[in-house]
């Protein structure tokens, strides 16, 4: 059985026993049903990861010793923002971890003209809290030591309006005359990647973004999903000048 991993969301550093957050602390002791001297491995976003085992077990907390620390290299050298306009539930859950699987750094989701998702305030961040929970499981289960950030949803417009910088700024258009191949270099290594939601971004849209600095990046002949499309992108630029391949 692979050593369960674990996010903890304090330091850890200098520490020799500590009590597991809830949430990990319900998974440990009712889902996995470990037992004391169980062996885990902690991360907590610093990018390091703690050897630890199970020292006690009970209904309210769970207990871990620590022992070794290590920084594994399992982060990218591209630093990609993924601006993802938001689809219906479980294809954006979708997005999300696989995202963080290929090695996202930022997250931020972005409602459009088209987008068939509507939040306002209070839904947007109980959907935000909702899409952390999803980006820590994938970093638990793929190895990551570092926590990807997940921003509030912002319309496209507002999101836009702020001039986000990046190194690279691209946007996914069936239309664009460019391919993966046809791209600079990211000078800094980082990388803002706009991908619309079911049924794409508007005219309009496209228009704004390349206002502020997009380029339009075509991925091939045939029209992909946004969860599809995102993902694909991804793989392509983390080949290209990150850490697959």
């Amino acid at each position: 059985m692979r050593t369960p991993r674990v996010f903890h969301s304090s330091s850890l550093k200098g520490k020799e026993r500590v009590a597991l957050d809830p949430v990990a602390a319900k998974h440990i002791s009712t889902v996995l049903r470990l037992k004391p001297g169980a062996p885990l491995m902690l991360f907590d976003d610093s990018g390091f990861e703690f050897e630890a085992k199970l020292d006690q077990v009970d209904k309210k907390q769970v207990w871990v010793t620590l022992s070794g620390m290590h920084g594994p290299a399992v982060e990218s050298p591209l630093h990609v923002t993924l601006a993802q306009g938001v689809s219906r539930g479980e294809r954006m859950d979708y997005t999300v971890q696989k995202a963080v699987e290929l090695g996202v750094s930022t997250v931020v989701p972005v409602l459009t003209e088209r987008s068939v998702v509507k939040l306002d305030k209070d839904n947007g961040a109980k959907k935000r809290k909702h899409w952390q929970g999803v980006v820590i499981g994938a970093c638990e289960q793929s190895g990551r030591v570092r926590v990807p950030e997940i921003q509030l949803p912002a319309t496209l417009t507002n999101f836009l309006a702020s001039n986000p910088q990046a190194g690279l700024k691209l946007l996914l258009d069936p239309l664009a005359g460019n391919s993966a191949n046809d791209l600079p270099r990211p000078a800094d290594g980082r990388v803002l990647l706009l991908v619309g939601p079911e049924g794409g971004l508007s005219e309009n849209e496209r228009n704004l973004a390349a206002r502020v600095g997009f380029t339009g990046l075509k991925l091939g002949p045939r029209i992909l999903r946004t969860e599809t499309a995102a993902l694909v992108a991804l793989s392509l630029l983390q080949s290209q000048w990150g850490d697959l391949g």
